[in-house]
């Protein structure tokens, strides 16, 4: 891997960093947050400083040989302690135990960075080696226990993660957190692909240890793209449970938005003079819903006194005749009885539909008993399926969807 392999990487995680940064500040004193800003601050800085072109400057600008590669593992280690700090308050409980599990974490990860700092000060690792330093020094004393110790630390760390993450995920199989599901799959995947790495690099060494360097790619040039990867799934999987609510939120009202089309068009007509809701290039999708089915509601008022209560009555007993449930039929019932008075206000061929005469029998009050964009969206689709069909009420599909 070359330093764009590093930095491309690196970069994506500071973007992510970038569009959670108002959440940190807004919620600091929350541990989650804590631990996400650490999760994605230590794995970009664990990609930037694991570039060569980094780790020559590093130790050109100390004048120690080989310092990036401490300075990596501290990193990566704190990267595994607050996904498991990430884990332990995702999951929730008392709050004196979140924080006594909390600050055992914390302080065995301070206990094996210190360890780690002692190692390399009693090595002796004169020449420098950016790509193959876990191999190169393998048996030398002191560096071979510290690169032996952060392997074990990340293989342990990165295991109980997938343990935590597998047990949880196959407790969460409702639809409402089923994000939260997708989320600790991803992770597992995330993490064991990190438990790849690191087995990779432990048998690298073993074979160096065993008089023998034809392993050597394995920690050089297969287990480093194997951490990207690792690392990409997991800030994936810590994301997805935040934004993917968001993202199917935006989803489900842009669907609604489109389905509102052909009832929002049908009734231009009887749009009215009033100014509607303006809605810009860069407006939601939760709005452009909501004005859309604002605008259909007003339409909907100017068309009230046109309707034939009676004509939607009929509509309302055929569909429940049919089998529908009592919502479905009423949402037949009004797009037929909506179909008919603006077939009737075409057929009148006038400049203004709206002075047709009132049509005889009680008014169905529609404007009141569908709404909300879910309702004038399914309204809509039930009313394209009739305009479509270009028969009777009496034999067309009353499904209400």
């Amino acid at each position: 891997m070359t330093g764009p392999d590093y930095y491309i990487p690196a970069g994506v995680l500071a973007i992510a960093l970038a569009v959670k940064s108002p959440s940190f500040w807004r919620s600091w004193r929350s541990p989650m947050s804590k631990s996400i800003f650490v999760i994605l601050a230590a794995s970009a800085a664990g990609f930037v400083f694991g570039a060569p072109p980094t780790i020559e400057r590093v130790n050109r600008l100390t004048g120690v040989a080989n310092i990036s590669a401490l300075l990596v593992y501290c990193i990566l280690l704190c990267v595994s302690c607050g996904s498991i700090v990430l884990l332990i308050h995702w999951r929730g409980g008392p709050e004196d135990i979140l924080r006594r599990h909390t600050r055992t974490w914390i302080a065995a990860t301070a206990v094996v960075i210190v360890v780690f700092c002692v190692l390399f000060r009693l090595s002796t690792v004169p020449i420098e080696h950016q790509r193959d330093f876990d191999t190169f020094y393998a048996n030398t004393p002191f560096v071979r226990e510290m690169v032996v110790l952060y392997l074990t630390a990340h293989l342990g760390s990165a295991a109980v993660v997938v343990t935590k993450c597998w047990r949880w995920a196959r407790e969460l199989r409702d639809l409402q957190a089923a994000w939260t599901h997708w989320g600790l799959l991803v992770l597992v995947a995330g993490f064991g692909i990190g438990m790849s790495f690191a087995l990779l690099k432990l048998l690298a060494i073993g074979a160096r240890w065993a008089g023998t360097d034809r392993w050597d790619s394995l920690s050089t040039d297969v287990a480093p793209p194997l951490a990207g990867l690792g690392a990409g799934l997991t800030t994936i999987g810590f994301l997805l449970p935040v934004v993917g609510p968001r993202l199917g939120s935006m989803w489900v009202s842009w669907r609604a938005y489109r389905a509102m089309e052909p009832l929002w068009r049908a009734l231009q007509p009887f749009a009215g003079t009033g100014k509607p809701l303006r809605i810009g290039p860069t407006s939601s999708p939760e709005f452009r819903a909501m004005a859309r089915s604002t605008d259909i509601s007003d339409r909907l008022l100017n068309l009230a006194p046109h309707l034939d209560g009676s004509h939607h009555e009929a509509a309302k007993q055929y569909a429940a005749a049919q089998g529908c449930e009592p919502e479905a039929a009423l949402i037949f019932a009004e797009a037929a009885t909506i179909h008919a008075a603006l077939a009737l206000a075409e057929a009148s061929d006038r400049a203004e539909p709206r002075q047709l005469p009132p049509a005889s029998g009680p008014g169905p009050a529609l404007p009141t008993l569908v709404s909300g964009t879910n309702g004038l969206a399914r309204l809509s689709i039930q009313f394209s399926k009739i305009h479509r069909s270009s028969v009777p009420v009496g034999t067309a599909r009353a499904d209400g969807s």
